[in-house]
This record gives structure tokens, C-alpha cells and sequence, in this order.
């Protein structure tokens, strides 16, 4: 993304753990799942970030991580700068009214017992009673805001009172759109909102979300697992397995010229309309199943499927390389290119090791120059 765009959200680090207990009384904690096992990656202002990835990737984990609904373990989420991993309830508050998320299921995210009005009024309730909105609104021009976003969203007007089992899983989902836009947030993270639709009900929905992002300039953070769909939204994607980035891309350069072995077999796996191509392109087949996600790794996280794989693989895990114009990869085959990012703050002793090898490197290479 060009640098002249203003960064709105940098996610630094970020851990997410979960504890395993051994059951008993006691419920003693024997070991954790690494669901997000520290990403660092920046969002700029009216963009949209695809987040891609096969289930337990630790996309979902990353959002609600974001919004705050999980506690990180540890890690930075700077938000305009103020860090909301340890801002305190009061700041948080205000905080969560730039950051509404768009849910995966649209029969469980909505309150069966609430009408479509009150569904969507109820965030601007809460923040209107505590005065946090730009002046105290009456509850009739809290009506007519509802009103207005649901005619924004293609909900008919005259429904405001009915239920939610009333509405088909689109129309549902276009509440929750409408309810994610009450506040006016500068960012909404909308966390595989299609998936559960029909494929004619998807193209609307996105249409929808394209359309918004393009009239009130909101930035999306929006994860899905369908290949296409991510290629339809987004402008930049980033590729998660096993709780980490693998490749960071915007989605022209990414379904042009994928670089982590990764990301060409998922790529390779998605189908294409030309019956032609499809049947002459190449396959990428993963070998063995995705590692548990509760063992420490201080390897690659691809090294165990990877066909690519080298030995400094198997003791090192690869920082992000930029390879240029924004495009970043997790893969030693592109050592040669610059270190974007670090590959962690505490290098195993397997990093460690190849440190020392690469600097003694160098230092022969310098001592016989001179």
C-alpha cells in the first residue's frame, strides 16, 4: 500500500494463546493453543485487508482479537496510536466505536427477542445515553437514523418492527451491516459475512459492502475462505496458516505472481471458469495434515507440509522478506531479498546458531576483501 495513505491500525507481535486444562478439580493448565502466534501487519485508511486462509488458520482469532472481545496474550494493537490491548475501560469505550464487526452467522449474531429498530438503534442508545456521540440525540431522531440506514442497506422501511426470523439469512446479514454502520466507525471488521449465504445472495451482500466502503470511505478488515471473493473485495491480502502470516500482498500482485509455496497450493486449489485452464493448469497437493496448533514451533510453520522446504527451515523460523511494492513473504527462498520484518523478538537457539554462521560469513567475506 502506497506510504502516502494514512495508517489507521498497526497490529504488532500479536499472540493470542489459549490455556488447555487437564480437567479435574483443579483444572491445572497443561499447555495452550497458538491460535494467533505473533503477526504484525498495518491497515491503511479506506482500504479493504482480505485475511485468507483454511479453517483454524487463526483468521477469526485476529479480528476479535482486534475488537477486543479476546484478550491478547501479548503483542501491540495501535489504533491512531493508542494501544488497545492496554487502554482501560473508558478509553476503550470510545475506542470500540470507530471498530464494529459484521458476524459470520446472521441467525445467531441478531437478538431473536429485538426488533429490526431496536437491533439497530441499540448501539446508539448506549453511546447516546453516555454521551458519547458528537451531541444528545431524542429518540425520535435515533428513529429516523434507523430509518435511514436501513434504506442505506436495501431493508424496506415498514419492516422496522418485525423480528428476525422474519428475514431470509441476506436480509439478516443487511441488518447486521446496518447495526455495524449506526456508530459510523472508521473500521469494520467483517468476519466471513458471506460465507453462510447463497452464492447469488454473496455477490449482493459484497456489492453492498463495495458500494458503502466507496460512499462513507470506511476501511474493512474482511476474512473469508473462499479465494474468489477475497479477490473480488480486497486490495491487500494477507495468507495465514497455523496462526501466522505467510505472505502479505496487494490482491493483484497475490493471484498474479503468488510467492510462499503456501499460497500457490491454495491458489492452485481454487477453480477457475475456463474449463481449458482448468483442466491443463497444474496441481499443488499439500502432503500429511496441518500441525497441531498446540506444540511450540521453532521452525517454519510450513515445514512439516512444504515440498520447497530447506534445512535451515527446520531450526529457523523465516522472517517476512520484501520483495518489493508492498509484497512481503515468509520463506527463505527469497533470502535475498531485504528483511521487512524480524522473524521474532526472542530468537531460538536454532536462530541464534544460523546468526553466528551468517556473520562469520560475512566477516571472512570482509576480511578477504581487504
Amino acid at each position: 500500500m502506497s506510504t502516502d495513505k494514512e495508517l489507521i491500525l498497526s497490529v504488532k507481535d500479536l499472540r493470542q494463546h489459549f490455556p488447555i486444562d487437564g480437567g479435574g478439580i483443579f483444572k491445572k493448565t497443561v499447555g495452550f493453543v497458538r491460535a494467533v502466534d505473533g503477526i504484525s501487519f498495518d491497515v491503511y485508511k479506506g482500504e479493504t485487508v482480505g485475511i485468507v486462509g483454511e479453517s483454524g488458520c487463526g483468521k477469526s482469532t485476529t479480528v476479535r482479537s482486534i475488537a477486543q472481545l479476546y484478550k491478547p496474550t501479548t503483542g501491540e494493537i495501535l489504533f491512531h496510536g493508542v494501544d488497545l490491548c492496554k487502554a482501560d475501560r473508558e478509553t476503550l469505550l470510545k475506542e470500540r466505536r470507530n471498530i464494529q464487526m459484521i458476524f459470520q452467522d446472521p441467525y445467531a449474531s441478531l437478538d431473536p427477542r429485538m426488533t429490526v429498530r431496536n437491533i439497530i438503534m441499540e448501539p446508539l442508545r448506549v453511546y447516546n445515553r453516555r454521551g458519547l456521540l458528537d451531541r444528545k440525540y431524542s429518540e425520535d431522531e435515533l428513529d429516523a437514523q434507523v430509518k435511514d440506514l436501513m434504506d442505506k442497506v436495501g431493508i424496506n422501511r415498514a419492516f422496522v418492527n418485525r423480528y428476525p426470523h422474519e428475514f431470509s439469512g441476506g436480509q439478516r446479514q443487511r441488518i447486521g451491516i446496518a447495526r455495524a454502520l449506526a456508530l459510523k466507525p472508521e473500521i469494520i471488521l467483517a468476519d466471513e459475512p458471506v460465507s453462510a449465504l447463497d452464492v447469488s445472495i454473496q455477490a449482493q451482500i459484497l456489492n453492498l459492502i463495495s458500494d458503502i466502503q466507496k460512499e462513507m470511505g470506511i476501511t474493512f478488515i474482511f476474512i473469508a475462505h473462499d479465494l474468489g471473493v477475497i479477490q473480488h473485495i480486497s486490495h491487500r491480502v494477507i495468507v495465514m496458516y497455523l496462526g501466522k502470516i505467510m505472505e502479505i500482498a496487494s490482491s493483484d500482485d497475490l493471484y498474479a505472481q503468488p510467492m510462499h509455496p503456501y499460497t500457490q497450493a491454495l491458489l492452485s486449489a481454487a477453480p477457475i471458469p475456463d474449463p481449458k485452464v482448468e483442466r491443463t493448469r497444474k496441481r499443488i497437493v499439500l502432503e500429511g495434515d496441518v500441525p497441531s496448533p498446540d506444540k511450540e514451533r521453532h521452525q517454519c510453520y510450513f515445514y512439516d507440509r512444504c515440498s520447497k522446504r530447506m534445512d535451515k527451515c527446520a531450526c529457523c523460523q523465516p522472517p517476512m522478506f520484501d520483495c518489493g511494492n508492498g509484497h512481503k513473504v515468509a520463506c527463505f527462498l527469497y533470502d535475498d531479498k531485504p528483511v521487512a520484518e524480524p522473524a521474532n523478538d526472542n530468537p531460538t537457539p536454532g536462530e541464534l546458531k544460523l546468526r553466528e554462521k551468517e556473520e562469520r560469513k560475512a566477516a571472512r567475506a570482509k576480511a578477504s576483501q581487504n
